[in-house]
């Protein structure tokens, strides 16, 4: 594969394959890899370059080229670039990593300063939103950096996302939003679920009750998104109960790393464990609703 992609990207799942679609339909050309030889048969019919692995997809970019991570934890974001055929054995000094997973801050900052020894930059980006947004480009992205490298990938990160935010130069602040925020989500989703576990007990229609939450202060957006596809009994799932275990997980042990405990957070990563160890670790996360009103009641 001749060195003229601008954009690579490791990691096709719900996610990272909206991304890919997202730019092929702004016109980049990408190369990919994913393990799933499906997701690369789907990023093929799109007309994305199919590599065999990470340092392949490296090895394709231009000089000045960006490799986007869109895998789901550390271990994987540490093994694509670093593991056997990870990208470090492609990437170019002058290239930029672009890292979207929610991992820990400590994390974003070991891969950097890796990346940094072979004179590749690092872009700390999570994203929020999920798959729709990621398609149209309406995404959130929780930007941390430097300055100069941002702004020479703007068109990019322009047609990825439409909702930018640059957090700050430091990388590894756009991890701490991301788990400030995924943190609240799961509060969020975990207060959504309960309340209509008791509307339920309480005899309501559920559908109604929704409406009515959702022009009422109870409203929030992870809330109604997931809980109107729990009350149809739709749990396919677009984001597993173990993304939000493993990201309220995270943020907790963040916040004890600077000496913080808040009343909530690890009660509420404390639901996704329980709900993963009841056998849902593979649905949607709409799924606490099936939890928390209990396997004999319908829905």
């Amino acid at each position: 594969m001749s060195a003229s992609v601008q954009v690579g990207l490791v990691g096709a799942g719900n996610m990272g394959g909206a991304m890919l679609a997202r730019l092929r339909e702004c016109g980049w050309l990408v190369a990919m890899h994913d393990i799933a030889a499906a997701r690369c048969d789907e990023a093929q019919a799109l007309g994305a370059r199919v590599c065999a692995n990470a340092a392949e997809v490296a090895r394709g970019l231009a000089s000045d080229g960006v490799l986007i991570v869109a895998v789901v934890d550390a271990a994987q974001t540490e093994d694509v670039l670093f593991g056997r055929s990870g990208a470090l054995t492609g990437l170019r000094a002058g290239q930029t990593v672009l890292l979207c997973p929610t991992i820990a801050p400590d994390t974003v900052e070991r891969c950097a300063a890796r990346l940094a020894e072979r004179g590749v930059f690092t872009l700390d980006a999570p994203m929020s939103g999920g798959p729709a947004r990621a398609r149209d480009g309406s995404m959130s992205l929780m930007l941390a950096g430097p300055q100069a490298v941002l702004a020479r990938h703007v068109a990019l990160l322009a047609d990825l996302s439409s909702r930018r935010f640059v957090v700050s130069e430091r990388v590894g602040d756009g991890a701490r939003t991301k788990l400030v925020n995924n943190l609240l989500a799961g509060i969020n989703l975990v207060g959504a679920a309960e309340a209509l576990a008791l509307a339920g007990r309480l005899g309501l229609d559920l559908s109604t009750t929704l409406d009515v939450i959702e022009q009422s202060s109870g409203q929030s957006w992870i809330g109604s998104d997931r809980m109107r596809r729990a009350i149809a009994g739709d749990l396919a799932p677009r984001a597993h109960v173990t993304l939000l275990e493993k990201d309220t997980g995270l943020a907790v042990a963040a916040g004890q790393a600077v000496g913080f405990e808040g009343p909530l957070g690890a009660r509420a990563a404390a639901v996704f464990r329980a709900a993963h160890q009841a056998g849902l670790a593979e649905f949607d996360d709409a799924a606490l609703f099936q939890l928390l009103r209990g396997p004999d009641r319908a829905a």
